[in-house]
């Protein structure tokens, strides 16, 4: 990384934590609003490892289009799930050709207006086999931490009667 882009990074992430800062929650560490976030407002890029391999603690990791796994940093990695989420993720595409991802490159924007103090929350969209008891506490919670297109997949498990994590906490885990 050249000297720039490292300066670019810093400023970056001191600009975030004017935004936001992590903070205890039901389900271990969050990320909390400090001030008033407007609705479509992109809040940082996800900073962390990007590695070509699983880890053998997923609990944090996104996987990318490119197969790779983005373990990211804090605060951004303690962004908790929610069925009703006021965040997203989302790839930077290059400017140069609109169809092309920049699929290395993480971002999270509000979705919605977050209050200050309020939990910053993205829907996880987990695959039907990796699906673990949700806790997020969401009027509408489907149940599982999963991808609303697959909870189909999932009619027949009751989440009342997972013997899977108690408690899920940080990105990658549960909310």
């Amino acid at each position: 990384m050249s000297h720039e882009a490292a300066l670019s990074r810093r400023a970056d992430r001191e600009r975030l934590l004017t935004l936001v800062q992590p903070g205890p929650t039901h389900v271990g560490t969050g990320v909390f609003a400090r001030r008033r976030l407007k609705s479509g407002m992109v809040l940082g890029e996800i900073f962390g490892q990007v590695c070509d391999d699983h880890p053998v603690d997923p609990s944090y990791c996104m996987e990318l289009p490119s197969g790779k796994v983005l373990e990211p940093s804090a605060p951004l990695r303690f962004v908790n799930h929610s069925c009703d989420p006021n965040c997203e993720l989302f790839y930077w595409f290059d400017e140069d050709d609109p169809q092309a991802v920049v699929e290395d490159r993480l971002w999270l924007q509000t979705i919605r207006d977050i209050e200050p103090g309020g939990e910053l929350l993205i829907d996880y969209c987990w695959p039907a086999d990796a699906s673990i008891r949700c806790q997020c506490g969401a009027a509408n919670c489907r149940g599982w931490i999963v991808d609303p297109d697959e909870l189909h997949l999932l009619k027949d498990r009751d989440p009342c009667q997972e013997e899977t994590q108690a408690a899920p906490t940080q990105a990658g885990d549960a909310g």
